[in-house]
């Protein structure tokens, strides 16, 4: 007699015998994304002040000028008089209607990237679609299509997005570079270290970690190759990748907070709220 078996009933939504707290997860994660969706969304428009430019500071009161900018708005590829960017002024392209600011043209590469992060893909999922709660909760929703139609196709950018985010780890790196330099009345600079110099710094090591730890960067090393030890060059590349990769979470959540941290410092010291206070120069 041939056997046949039933899948269980599907739970409704929210419904689960766990006794633990499992709604804490997703909660927290959708308070933290939250958090920083409006803090990111408040500080590029921020910019459309073109009289202060607060996502840059330079002013020093002790003779120096630093050179710190806001990793939202970097690279500055069109400013304001007040602070022109990478190719002058606003572009004279830009529609008058619609409303301008130097992070609108840069910040959705970051957030792309994120988006289709293969780690939050999974935590906003939870977080903000419910899709699942968690584990054996009741889901809202009563079939599955994958990501193999709209919308959810497009996450399959998150290799080309890739490309462009390591770009910006190295245009953060040399902003973090330049951050080491003071110029004095003279317009002589210096090389020195500020709280604002080591801010930047652990900005690019943290959105490193990140990055470099991606799945996408796995597979281009090594992960295509049915055997690695066939190529020692990309087997120990895959290895040192799959080294941050495990922490990819840690890494996500520690890059999305100083992030936002860094934003916050370089807005501040450019307000005079917060004075950048500077260990050394020689």
């Amino acid at each position: 007699m041939p056997y046949t078996a039933t899948l269980p009933k599907q739970r409704p939504f929210g419904e689960t015998s766990r006794p633990d707290a499992w709604w804490i997860q997703p909660l927290l994660v959708f308070l933290g994304f939250s958090a920083f969706i409006v803090y990111s969304t408040w500080a590029a428009f921020q910019g459309l002040d073109s009289a202060h430019c607060y996502y840059w500071y330079g002013a020093d009161e002790s003779g120096y000028t630093a050179n710190y900018i806001s990793p939202f708005y970097s690279p500055d590829l069109f400013g304001y008089p007040s602070h022109p960017g990478i190719f002058g002024l606003v572009p004279s392209w830009w529609p008058g209607w619609v409303p301008y600011s130097p992070a609108f043209l840069i910040m959705w590469i970051p957030a792309g990237f994120r988006f289709t992060c293969y780690y939050y893909r999974g935590a906003y999922y939870k977080a903000f679609w419910l899709d699942p709660v968690n584990c054996t909760v009741g889901e809202p929703r009563k079939s599955y299509l994958g990501e193999r139609y709209l919308p959810l196709i497009l996450q399959n950018v998150h290799r080309y997005f890739f490309y462009l985010a390591f770009v910006f780890i190295l245009i953060l790196a040399y902003d973090a570079w330049l951050g080491m330099w003071f110029t004095d009345d003279a317009g002589v600079k210096h090389f020195g270290i500020a709280v604002g110099t080591l801010v930047l710094v652990i900005n690019v090591v943290l959105l490193g970690g990140y990055t470099f730890g991606c799945h996408s960067l796995r597979h281009l090393i090594g992960g295509f190759l049915d055997s690695q030890s066939r190529v020692p060059a990309c087997a120990k590349g895959f290895a040192c990748v799959s080294c941050l990769n495990h922490q990819h979470m840690l890494w996500a959540w520690l890059s999305l907070f100083w992030v936002g941290f860094t934003d916050v410092y370089i807005r501040l010291c450019a307000m005079g709220i917060w004075h950048d206070f500077r260990f050394f120069t020689l």
